[in-house]
């Protein structure tokens, strides 16, 4: 069964589609021309609103094909569903080029995740772990 999202368009764009039957994300693009410079951050509108049923959440991931041919990457991307603003992609050129974006790029990806609300519990102790506090780079390299 399909989870159902009503979407509002606010500028020209084309409408969320996966690229493949059984596809994880579904591609979001660009609603503007604009350029990134090398290690600059920018907010690219995507000229959609999402009606995110509760319980549920949108979440925005890097397009392959941008992070390994171009270095750009995009970052703070939950889209709760109480958010009703337009869905804006925060992206990041890593690379050493300018990085140039028409409008009906492909930018990003959302994927739908069904989140639990949590109910917190204070306490004196954790129970133990193997792992225990171990952090960064407990694990080695290998």
């Amino acid at each position: 069964m399909a989870l159902k999202i009503p979407i509002q368009k606010i500028a020209g764009v084309k409408t969320p589609h996966y690229a493949h039957k059984g596809d994880a994300g579904v591609d979001l693009y660009s609603a503007e021309d604009c350029e990134i410079a090398p290690m600059e951050s920018r907010i690219v509108s995507t000229g959609l609103k999402f009606e995110i049923p509760e319980g549920y959440v949108g979440l925005i991931y890097d397009k392959s094909g941008l992070a390994s041919k171009h270095a750009v990457h995009n970052m703070a991307g939950v889209i709760d569903s109480t958010y009703r603003g337009e869905v804006k992609i925060v992206m990041m050129n890593l690379g050493k080029e300018k990085f140039k974006i028409s409008k009906g790029t492909k930018i990003a990806q959302m994927i739908f995740h069904q989140v639990p609300e949590a109910e917190f519990i204070e306490t004196k102790e954790l129970k133990e772990t193997p792992r225990g506090e171990k952090g960064f780079g407990s694990t080695g390299l290998h």
